[in-house]
């Protein structure tokens, strides 16, 4: 059962220098996800607790309604979903994305300094609401409009 959309994919190109100011991504309509890495060619993947930052369009709604920077991947993540809450659901779940990739929801992103830089409020004021860091466990193409669905877990990449 559908219970989200893929909104937005964004990553930051292994080539790419540091952002003078917040978080530098590129936005693209489909990417490869690689198991235990994150989006192919990005330069943030790799790392075993953040394969991947994901967001959800409810929450960014409400970070936008408090005043503060959004749009994909301002906040440094790399897809947003849309139609679902990430909140709500539990450490551990897994998330189909379009025919093949899955991915787990390991933590709730802890906010780093960086988002100061794009906000003095930040990071204090936005713990537990940018996102969660997940890990890849099956790799596969997603494309923005993919539909998101429960997956059951899957440990073998």
């Amino acid at each position: 059962m559908q219970i989200a959309t893929l909104k937005s994919i964004v990553y930051k190109p292994k080539d790419a220098s540091h952002a003078p100011r917040g978080y530098q991504r590129v936005p693209v309509q489909e990417a490869r996800l690689i198991a235990d890495y994150g989006i192919e060619g990005d330069r943030k993947g790799g790392h075993p607790k953040r394969n991947l930052n994901v967001m959800d369009d409810i929450t960014l709604a409400e970070l936008a309604a408090e005043g503060y920077p959004t749009g994909a991947g301002v906040l440094g993540e790399n897809l947003i979903l849309s139609g679902v809450d990430l909140r709500t659901l539990p450490q551990g779940t897994h998330l189909q994305i379009g025919a093949e990739a899955i991915i787990r929801l390991l933590d709730l992103r802890q906010p780093c300094e960086q988002l100061a830089e794009l906000d003095s409020r930040m990071p204090d004021s936005v713990v537990g609401r940018v996102g969660y860091m997940c890990r890849v466990v099956r790799g596969g193409l997603i494309r923005v409009g993919d539909p998101v669905t429960l997956a059951p877990h899957v440990e073998t990449a």
